[in-house]
């Protein structure tokens, strides 16, 4: 047996901090009194084990704590044009303000050069709330987004195709006055014909030429007139009578290698392909198709 002053003397006693030792002890005291509180709540089933309720215990903690730290929600009411908002999102009454502002503010004036559609907004599900008609004087905002650019009608902000409005007041749009060149038309043509030719011949008194029956087409029918003028003068021609289609009934025209029709209005002029000489592409003459 060995000598009491040979044994081997007992490792020192490690001392251990209270603060470690209370923090996972608050920690589970914590989560041991949300698991209870989850417990009583919604007790477990008889049927499952008692490991599932714990799991179930601490999947309730872990989707309270995400419901917590959840950004908030945008609400619907809210709305979002990054062209006018910077790409910020504003809440409806700030539009709502916003857009009163620029009404209020509105001074410079612009001139519609085609019937417009009126909309309730630049957005893609705005509602169409009107018309305007083509020559209408309008004032402007200066806001923009995208293809559309908001107007001032009867006090109320409104959003039409930009591209349509003009810094230049359009020709007359009236369509009476008397011809005094000594033309005419040949009888049998339609009254939207004679109309065509009355309103020309008195704003265009130099044009002496106006070709209508022949034998191919809406020619043939009495429906068209082709008005023989070419250069700029041509396209002061094409442009007053686009601008009065609805007053002369007329359902499109065409000039220099190009189309405006009533069915297609939005579009404006239009490229036409080539068709092989001046004469076919219309840059001698204004063609006029009527109903």
């Amino acid at each position: 047996m060995a000598s009491p002053r040979h044994r081997l003397a007992p490792p020192p006693r490690r001392k251990i901090s209270v603060a470690k030792v209370a923090a996972p002890i608050a920690s589970l005291a914590t989560l041991a009194t949300v698991g209870a509180g989850v417990l009583i709540a919604n007790p477990p089933s008889d049927s499952g084990p008692a490991s599932a309720s714990i799991g179930n215990v601490l999947t309730s903690t872990a989707t309270a704590l995400a419901e917590q730290t959840r950004p908030e929600q945008v609400s619907r009411s809210a709305t979002r044009d990054e062209n006018l908002t910077g790409g910020a999102t504003y809440s409806r009454k700030a539009v709502q303000a916003d857009t009163k502002a620029a009404v209020k503010k509105a001074k410079d004036e612009r001139w519609t050069t085609e019937g417009l559609n009126l909309w309730s907004s630049a957005l893609a599900d705005a509602t169409q709330v009107g018309e305007i008609e083509a020559g209408e004087k309008v004032l402007i905002t200066g806001r923009e987004s995208g293809e559309r650019a908001e107007i001032v009608v009867k006090g109320e902000a409104r959003w039409v195709t930009a591209k349509y409005l003009s810094d230049e007041k359009p020709l007359d749009n009236g369509v009476g006055g008397v011809c005094s060149n000594g033309t005419s038309v040949a009888p049998g043509v339609s009254a939207n014909i004679v109309k065509v030719h009355q309103a020309v011949c008195a704003r265009f008194p130099e044009i002496s030429t106006y070709g209508t029956f022949r034998g191919d087409g809406e020619h043939s029918q009495g429906l068209a007139v082709d008005i023989m003028v070419s250069g700029a003068r041509g396209w002061e021609i094409a442009d007053y009578i686009r601008a009065n289609y609805q007053a002369l009934g007329v359902s499109y025209v065409i000039y220099s290698q190009k189309i405006w029709s009533v069915q297609r209005s939005g579009e404006g002029w239009r490229g036409m392909s080539n068709r092989g000489s001046t004469t076919a592409n219309h840059y001698d003459h204004v063609h006029v198709t009527t109903y």
